[in-house]
């Protein structure tokens, strides 16, 4: 499942607002061990356990748009969506302060 987040922020802006917004989710969820690798300037693969599962997925930084994308056994569907809409959020919150110029 590939979900893309839109917004006017360079790539360094973006990268810091994916980063800001992974540091929120993983005090906000400690206990699902989500962890995040950043595996090239603009790609980080996140991980997090969900009913002794591992879900995996990766977040690439583009011009205009952070893409999610989560990959999970099919039985974990609906926790994949649930926990994309989560991190979307909070991407999404942090954008809306990037733009307001409110992101140090």
């Amino acid at each position: 499942m590939k979900k893309t987040i839109k917004h006017n922020l360079s790539i360094e802006q973006a990268r810091k607002v994916t980063e800001k917004a992974f540091e929120s989710y993983a005090v906000r969820f400690a206990k699902y061990h989500p962890a995040a690798q950043w595996t090239g300037e603009n790609v980080a693969h996140v991980s997090f356990e969900a009913k002794g599962v591992r879900l995996e997925g990766n977040i690439s930084l583009r011009k205009g748009e952070i893409e999610l994308e989560m990959h999970v056994p099919v039985i974990f569907i609906p926790l994949r969506s649930m926990a994309m809409e989560i991190i979307e959020e909070e991407i999404q919150g942090w954008i809306t302060k990037a733009e307001a110029g409110h992101l140090k």
